[in-house]
């Protein structure tokens, strides 16, 4: 494959969402799984040493995802053809893909370092970690992007955000007081509103999240689980949106500032899937991965000092019937035909984040590339 370098500049897309339309990769159905995956193979299709990317999603009906990386860079890959007009400058396109990489986000001299990337149908959100915090509202033009929150608090630092329908979306970071950090807008993500302390569980101290793959929140219907991490790691839960909230230990490894859950996700409303551990000890694999059957009210150890060790992303495959689960990390890739209990090392590639385009093929992102990862038995 031809080496892709940075810059390429997309006047039109014939999408609808800046423009194109995401999904949120927690659209699964429910279909029985057969097939066990017993390889991996990956083809890189973007490359560049420079960068380090976090925040992905898929792009609905593209095949295709959309990127935030840590220079405040915003793109897009699709199969080739994928856009009616791409226009390279001094750049050797991928032999397979479009890339659309137009934008460098500034905000006054400060680079964004965005470690979270979702939408709804009409628009792509992403948020950056540090202070300011800063929401950006993105477009395939760059005159129509704009700030939709800012934060300006020495503590703010923001990682993760979903939505839950074209209206409803959340955003979860650190404390600046006594709770987790948590933003949520009802207007298509045009305001964000910034929910009181008097509504949120007290955070115990040392308690945080990491920005290590934007998925420390799963979203199935109304409910949502929140993974945090640190000194604490439990599981924040809303059954309405935001509404209203509980909270639920968990037996994973905790007690560092580098220990806890990185990732979290749901088949169902009741059958979920998290992994972490601490990530100065990747080897290290004791009380790193944890299961629920009941919704989020209680967990179990899984796997316990047996491999995966330190990941920081975990995606059930759609259409596994909550059997199969991926873990990625920057030391490889990880598969569970039966719900976690054991697990097979696929590949020593190492990546930070994945979402998964169907029950075979997805994309995974992290220091110096973009890859898609195809899935076999």
């Amino acid at each position: 494959m031809k080496k892709i370098l940075r810059f390429i500049i997309a006047p039109i897309l014939v999408l609808a969402l800046f423009g194109f339309t995401l999904t949120n990769a927690g659209e699964k159905t429910s279909i029985a799984f057969k097939k066990q995956f017993t390889k991996v193979e990956i083809e890189t299709v973007l490359q560049d040493s420079l960068l380090n990317i976090r925040a992905i999603e898929l792009v609905k009906g593209l095949d295709g995802i959309a990127f935030l990386t840590s220079r405040g860079e915003f793109g897009a890959i699709g199969p080739k053809d994928a856009f009616e007009a791409v226009r390279s400058v001094g750049l050797d396109q991928s032999e397979n893909y479009d890339i659309v990489f137009p934008i460098a986000l500034k905000y006054d001299s400060i680079t964004p370092n965005f470690r979270a990337l979702s939408a709804n149908k009409k628009h792509g959100y992403g948020i950056s970690i540090g202070s300011p915090a800063l929401i950006y509202k993105l477009n395939i033009d760059e005159e129509k992007i704009k700030i939709v929150y800012k934060e300006e608090h020495p503590k703010a630092f923001y990682d993760s955000m979903e939505f839950w329908n074209d209206d409803e979306g959340i955003a979860i970071g650190d404390p600046t007081e006594d709770c987790m950090s948590i933003i949520i807008t009802r207007d298509g993500g045009n305001t964000w509103s910034k929910l009181s302390c008097d509504d949120l569980p007290k955070a115990k101290e040392g308690e945080a999240a990491f920005a290590a793959s934007d998925t420390n929140i799963a979203i199935v219907g109304d409910q949502t689980w929140v993974a945090t991490g640190g000194k604490s790691s439990r599981i924040l839960y809303s059954a309405d949106k935001g509404k209203t909230w509980s909270v639920f230990e968990t037996p994973i490894v905790q007690g560092l500032e580098t220990t806890g859950m990185y990732s979290v996700d749901f088949y169902d409303e009741n059958h979920g899937f998290a992994i972490g551990g601490d990530y100065t000890k990747p080897a290290d694999s004791s009380a790193n991965k944890v299961r629920t059957k009941d919704g989020g009210k209680t967990w179990e150890l899984v796997a316990e000092n047996q491999s995966p060790g330190y990941r920081s992303c975990v995606k059930y495959v759609p259409n596994g019937a909550g059997k199969k689960l991926v873990a990625i990390g920057f030391k490889g890739i990880d598969y569970s035909g039966d719900s976690g209990d054991s697990w097979t090392h696929l590949s020593d590639e190492g990546f930070y984040t994945i979402r998964f385009l169907n029950d075979s093929i997805a994309y995974a992102a992290g220091r110096g590339r973009i890859s898609k990862l195809t899935f076999k038995e």
